[in-house]
């Protein structure tokens, strides 16, 4: 048996027993999951960790969640492009209030050089930068920044000092009528800068996957801009798609 240092993280555990009871029949089709209360008491952990885990298997289209009602088993549906896991668009999707979140630094910002082009704006220009680290019971897990130009958030809960308790995407689109339609990802393995390590909790040599992604408009512009750091060592990225 694997020792306590080389185990998956624990959301990641309730995760692949889900996927094994699923599989072998224990939770059928159609049915209901455990509630969460019952999955924290069961695997002894927090509820950010069992909310994580119901996530992850949400966007791998495992199951479906029904507010107040519960975590449904789903059928296994096509695979189509909607359906494949990407971490720059989940990241939209996630709530920082129910995900054990901590506001890092909120407020607006010179826009990086690279992060200016991708939003069209001139080098310099200033933006909106909100940064959150997302912790599961144990350590960090990972750390997500949002660059948003000043009239998109105009109006919006992004520049305040709270923790939002609903999605980016969804909040953007209640607020300001603004639809989300598609992402741009780059993925680049590298090492932590000096302040992603020491939030991050990690060596300065330690690797990470860096997930930057260009959130697009119905009419193709640039509206957000997500810098995504992930430990390497706590993720492992799976996508599924039709040849």
């Amino acid at each position: 048996m694997p020792s306590d240092e080389f185990a998956p993280p624990k959301y990641a555990q309730i995760v692949q027993a889900i996927r094994r009871r699923i599989a072998d029949g224990t939770y059928p089709p159609g049915s209901l999951l455990p509630s969460e209360t019952q999955l924290v008491r069961e695997f002894g952990v927090s509820r950010p960790t069992v909310v994580r885990a119901l996530q992850v298997l949400q966007l791998r289209g495992i199951i479906d969640r029904e507010h107040g009602k519960g975590s449904f088993v789903r059928a296994t549906p096509p695979v189509t492009d909607e359906e494949n896991t990407r971490p720059g668009g989940a990241v939209l999707d996630r709530v920082e209030a129910e995900e054990n979140g901590t506001l890092v630094e909120v407020g607006p910002k010179k826009a990086p050089a690279n992060v200016a082009a991708l939003l069209s704006l001139p080098e310099g220009s200033s933006v909106l930068m909100r940064r959150v680290l997302f912790r599961d019971a144990d350590r960090p897990f990972d750390l997500v920044t949002f660059w948003c130009p000043t009239d998109v958030v105009e109006g919006t809960d992004l520049a305040g000092q709270a923790l939002l308790n609903t999605g980016v995407r969804r909040h953007l689109q209640a607020v300001k009528g603004l639809r989300l339609e598609h992402v741009v990802e780059r993925l680049t393995a590298r090492h932590p800068s000096t302040s992603e390590a020491k939030l991050l909790e990690l060596t300065k040599s330690a690797p990470v996957l860096g997930v930057l992604a260009s959130v697009f408009n119905g009419s193709g512009r640039t509206v957000l801009v997500v810098d995504l750091v992930l430990p390497g060592e706590l993720h492992e990225l799976e996508d599924a798609y039709a040849l």
